[in-house]
């Protein structure tokens, strides 16, 4: 059957959803008249499209096809992978558009826990029918929607989204410009989702604000294991944030991963950190499994009193470095921690090597996670010395 292909469809230049508040597209307001039956996506898919004059996509039909034959073999726990960035979408991306029918069509179904669409073009659009499906889908626990174009807005109504909803575990924000003002709005919904676990806001231009902010709501939220606030646009000296985030560290007994990638941290902020990871070692519920201070500013000291603090807080077992400034100071105490056992080879991103009684430090590709924006072509994409955040926070996807 040769699939036709409609345009007729919301106009591209029709506005976005704002806010929450903003009422559903009158395109979009219509009852489904079709429901989806047990392994029939892909002719759910084709026949909402039609209903709704919306563009079949056959990558999309195709990708369907494939989960369709899972669940004929009792598969259960799928993830929908329509990753842009996936070699099986051949330059092909997911819309805003595209997405509201494919929300209609995962929103009734239990075999799918898992959603990953990033790398696609959903912009504000695509946010508002994510929001939509965490509020309807009740087996939804992964969502994957890095770097998707999405603002401020879109993430304001991703958000309050999660303020009700009581499944998702594991949310992927990455590279999505939601900037403070979004960032604001996440750390609020940490004040009452009490079952989000993960949380990856990396890249995404969060402020000074919204970082304290999560900083300050962290001493409260014992639900969430991993998050990730990689580089935000932070200005001023004081190293605020860090002083914030060094204080919950003392307080918060939940969180495992905790990623803090290019907050330009110096050594006055790394003392901040580590004088709470040596309070730590007293906490039986305190678990910093590892903390990435990856391309700082740290100088000797600050390093050496980090390697330090794994002397003292016998859970600290993963430091990754590479990026900051070293000194002969800092390579013979990370040296000797390799050496002698306490930090493992596997777990660091620095390895040592001598010359002319010289003791260096060179960068190896083992990491929190390595395949973070993409997966590879061939071999082991989840190795535990490349990936340790999936073997030590299992959430989500990784569950």
């Amino acid at each position: 059957m040769e699939l036709s292909q409609k345009q007729a469809g919301p106009a591209s230049g029709s506005p976005l959803p704002a806010s929450s508040r903003t009422p559903t597209p009158a395109w979009a307001a219509a009852d489904d008249s079709v429901s989806a039956s047990i392994g029939g996506l892909q002719e759910y898919y084709y026949d909402l499209c039609m209903e709704k004059s919306q563009e079949i996509k056959p990558f999309i039909l195709q990708i369907l096809q494939e989960v369709d034959k899972e669940i004929e073999k009792g598969s259960v726990g799928i993830t929908l992978n329509i990753a842009g960035n996936s070699r099986s979408v051949s330059g092909e991306r997911v819309t805003g558009e595209d997405f509201w029918i494919l929300c209609r069509v995962l929103k009734n179904n239990s075999y799918i826990n898992g959603l990953d669409v990033r790398y696609n073009l959903l912009s504000d659009v695509g946010a508002y029918y994510a929001a939509k499906l965490l509020q309807k889908q009740q087996n939804l626990i992964y969502l994957n929607l890095m770097f998707n174009d999405i603002g401020p807005e879109g993430g304001e109504l991703i958000a309050k989204a999660l303020h009700k909803n009581r499944t998702l575990k594991h949310l992927r924000m990455t590279g999505n410009k939601i900037e403070n003002k979004g960032g604001m709005f996440f750390a609020a919904m940490l004040q009452i989702n009490s079952s989000l676990e993960k949380l990856d806001l990396g890249d995404c231009d969060l402020g000074m604000p919204s970082v304290i902010a999560f900083a300050t709501v962290l001493t409260q939220n014992q639900t969430i294991k991993g998050l990730n606030l990689n580089r935000p646009i932070l200005y001023g000296e004081q190293e605020e944030s860090t002083v914030h985030l060094g204080h919950m560290l003392k307080e918060n007994q939940c969180l495992v991963e905790l990623h803090m990638c290019k907050h330009d941290i110096k050594n006055c902020g790394m003392k901040q950190l580590c004088d709470a990871l040596h309070l730590n070692r007293s906490l039986q519920y305190l678990d910093v499994s590892w903390l990435s201070v990856v391309s700082n500013n740290i100088e000797g000291k600050g390093l050496v009193a980090l390697s330090q603090s794994m002397k003292t807080n016998p859970t600290l077992s993963h430091i990754y470095i590479w990026g900051n400034k070293f000194d002969e100071a800092t390579c013979v105490a990370y040296s000797d921690l390799i050496h002698t056992g306490r930090l493992k080879s596997d777990n660091t991103d620095v390895e040592p090597f001598v010359v002319d009684g010289h003791v260096y430090l060179a960068e190896v590709s083992n990491g929190l996670k390595r395949h973070y924006y993409w997966t590879p072509g061939y071999g082991e994409a989840c190795s535990p010395s490349s990936n340790a955040g999936f073997s030590l926070a299992p959430v989500g996807q990784h569950l």
